[in-house]
């Protein structure tokens, strides 16, 4: 098979253990591991580790499937564990469910010499063997896997030269990015979050020769989490303290706010605790924020501007991916697009006269914790901020009263809005009236642009688990459009056929 490899040396058996960790990290839906080498060279101990890491349990019973030829397990990837020294013919793989397997997880197998040419070409092969004073393990596997299990190697090799070596590494999420997170159990019996967010790639120019990711000002490193953290830790906001960092790798390791959210036990809002997020964002909105913000090692972040571009760019979404999925296929007509996109001229212009204020573009449940042992403001943790810029402050009103993965039903929704208002009017000057316009602008920008996504993820990506969220996300549509002034983008709505659900389902 075309391959690169890497070797490592493993001391002790705790070495072989954390490797096992790191895999877990590394490994996703269609890779298959063949674990090869001689009795007592570790295989096992890398596969029950590999297995409990996944598991996040390190008690779980891993029994050998030396007579079973396979053991499954549904865990949060599922993980078929085959060991095929019993087997007599490589055509039995097919009938233990190989294949199977492989499409819907991850098959890790040892003994992977009697399958002869069953396995597949591209997968991961390690071998282990014995050497003085430990083991040499040697992976090899096609250039895109072996560069996940090196990066998850390098969060090793950095945790482990900033005074972390022997912490247990834990899988928190992923998300709908390049980002990854971990949870990272110290030596010492501490908990803290790992942010993997290696540099984003460019994507093809789409126009004036930049990617879709500048156009819109998406982060591409992690400088501006970090001068955000910083800015709001420094003005008394609940963004974690940045513990140890390469940004040039894209490697953070952040105190851990919790795990407690927003949500109840079904996932549904609690009203509470969404009024002490809209308090936060009302105080957020009423304090200054600097444009540069200057960072150790002489980096400087500029907060960019959410402008007619980006928000443009972003609507953009509904006509590309949304209406053909809507309509089997078939593209929108150049008068159709040029019609759109007119409109949403008009209505940018209309934002003329609104407030501009930090917005941190996705201030929703996913990125808001409960710290029920704070007070005030510094309740409500905030994460996942990078992408933040100088815009509508009516955006991030929209974010949490129409929030894109939870139903925040409509009485809530209007009770939270009057709330936010009620406290900026307490504080000062406040034009209500140009707030209601723009936060009807910004609900029907967002919608626009999350209802493309969610396609975009779904065909481009291959994630499916978001396109859930579009009957909810066409309803907040239809919430905007009850402002006289999203009228054309409604009626223009209509005669394309996309029609605003009556519920959130």
């Amino acid at each position: 098979m075309s391959s690169n490899s890497l070797t490592l040396f493993l001391a002790a058996e705790d070495e072989t253990r954390r490797l096992g960790e790191d895999l877990a990290l590394a490994v996703t839906t269609g890779d298959c591991l063949a674990l090869s080498g001689d009795l007592g060279a570790g295989k096992s101990t890398l596969a029950r580790a590999l297995l409990r890491a996944i598991a996040d349990d390190d008690s779980l019973e891993v029994p050998s499937p030396t007579f079973t030829l396979v053991q499954n397990y549904d865990l949060r990837l599922p993980l078929a564990h085959f060991d095929l020294y019993r087997l007599s013919d490589e055509m039995e793989l097919e009938e233990i469910g190989f294949s199977d397997a492989l499409d819907t997880g991850v098959c890790l197998v040892e003994w992977p010499e009697k399958a002869g040419h069953a396995l597949p070409a591209d997968r991961i092969d390690i071998q282990l063997d014995f050497e003085r004073g430990g083991r040499r393990v040697t992976i090899s596997a096609s250039p895109q896997r072996l560069q996940r299990i090196e990066r998850k190697l390098a969060i090793r090799h950095f945790l482990d030269g900033r005074g972390y070596r022997g912490s247990t590494r834990r899988h928190l999420i992923g998300d709908a990015s390049t980002r990854a997170y971990e949870y990272l159990y110290t030596t010492k019996g501490d908990r803290l979050v790992l942010m993997d967010a290696p540099r984003r790639p460019n994507g093809p120019p789409i126009r004036d020769g930049k990617p879709y990711s500048q156009i819109v000002h998406l982060a591409e490193d992690v400088y501006p989490f970090v001068a955000i953290a910083t800015s709001l830790r420094e003005r008394g906001f609940s963004a974690p303290q940045i513990v140890e960092s390469d940004c040039e790798a894209g490697i953070l390791l952040l105190e851990d706010l919790g795990a407690e959210t927003i949500l109840d036990e079904n996932g549904k809002p609690l009203p509470e605790r969404y009024r002490a997020a809209v308090a936060c964002l009302a105080q957020m909105h009423d304090t200054t924020f600097d444009r540069y913000i200057s960072l150790p090692g002489g980096h400087v972040h500029y907060v960019p501007d959410y402008d007619r571009t980006a928000m443009k760019m972003e609507v953009e979404l509904l006509i590309d991916w949304h209406l053909p999925w809507k309509r089997n296929g078939t593209p929108a007509t150049a008068s159709e697009r040029a019609e759109y996109l007119a409109i949403w001229d008009r209505l940018i212009d209309e934002l003329d006269d609104a407030e501009k204020t930090l917005v941190l573009r996705d201030f929703h449940s996913p990125n808001i914790l409960w710290r029920a042992g704070e007070e005030g403001i510094r309740r409500v943790g905030l994460i996942d901020f990078q992408d933040a810029m100088i815009g509508p402050s009516a955006y991030d009103v929209v974010s949490i009263v129409q929030d894109a993965r939870v139903t925040v039903e409509r009485d809530l929704a209007d009770e939270l809005t009057k709330e936010y208002v009620k406290l900026r009017q307490a504080r000062g000057l406040f034009d209500e009236n140009a707030f209601r316009k723009a936060w009807s602008i910004m609900s029907a920008q967002r919608a626009c642009k999350l209802a493309g996504l969610w396609v975009r993820l779904l065909q481009r990506d291959k994630k499916p688990g978001y396109i859930k969220h579009m009957p909810r996300t066409l309803w907040y549509l239809g919430i905007a459009f009850e402002h006289p002034v999203l009228a054309p983008l409604r009626e223009w709505c209509v005669k394309a056929g996309i029609e605003t659900a009556e519920s959130a389902q």
